[in-house]
C-alpha cells in the first residue's frame, strides 16, 4: 500500500472507491444519546448526486489548503481521508474530517486507522484540539470513530447539521 497526498487533478478518482456495503444497524441520536436500531440497508455505492455535489466542495477544500491523505493499491485508490481547514465548534478549535472512505476490499485491514491518524496528526500540527466528524450512522462507522475516542457532540454545527441531519455528529480529540 502506498500512502501519499492526493493531487488536485486526482480528486475525480475519489469516486472509484468501492463504497458498497451491507448495513444491519444504524445509530440515531435521541436526547443526546446514541441508540442502535435494526435497519438493514444494502448500499450499492455512491448515490447518483454525490459526485456532482461533493466534487466542487472537495476542490474548495483543496484550494483552502486542506489535507488529502490517500492510500493506493497500485493504481487503485483504496481509501482517503480529507481534513478541512475551516475552524468549527463553539471555541473554534476543531477541524472537520470532511471525508473518510475505505474501499470495500480494503476494510478491516488497518487502512482506515492509518488514514484517520494522518488526518488527526495534521489537525494537531495546525493547532486543533480535535476533529469534527459528521459520520454516516452505520454501526461499523460509529464504532470505528468511538474506538478512536469520538463522542457525540452536545451541539452540532448548525450548518453541517442542516446539510447532514441523519449523520452522527462527533468530536474526537487529537
Amino acid at each position: 500500500m502506498e500512502y501519499r497526498t492526493l493531487a488536485r487533478d486526482e480528486i475525480d478518482r475519489i469516486w472509484t472507491i468501492d463504497r458498497s456495503e451491507h448495513i444491519d444497524n444504524v445509530y440515531r441520536v435521541v436526547e443526546g444519546e446514541l441508540h442502535l436500531e435494526a435497519q438493514p440497508i444494502d448500499a450499492p455505492g455512491w448515490p447518483a448526486d454525490t459526485e456532482p455535489t461533493y466534487t466542487p466542495l472537495l476542490i474548495e477544500t483543496f484550494q483552502r489548503g486542506g489535507g488529502f491523505f490517500a492510500a493506493f493499491d497500485g493504481e487503485q485508490l483504496a481509501g482517503l481521508s480529507v481534513l478541512d481547514t475551516v475552524w468549527l465548534g463553539p471555541n473554534r478549535d476543531l477541524l472537520q474530517l470532511e471525508f473518510m472512505h475505505v474501499g470495500r476490499d480494503y476494510r478491516g485491514k488497518g487502512l482506515g486507522k492509518t488514514l484517520f491518524e494522518q488526518a488527526a496528526s495534521a489537525a494537531r500540527e495546525r493547532g486543533a484540539r480535535g476533529l469534527y466528524i459528521s459520520a454516516t450512522p452505520s454501526e461499523n462507522t460509529i464504532h470505528f470513530y468511538q474506538s478512536r475516542g469520538a463522542k457525540v457532540l452536545a451541539e452540532p454545527d448548525p450548518t453541517l447539521f442542516a446539510l447532514e441531519p441523519e449523520d452522527i455528529h462527533l468530536e474526537c480529540p487529537v
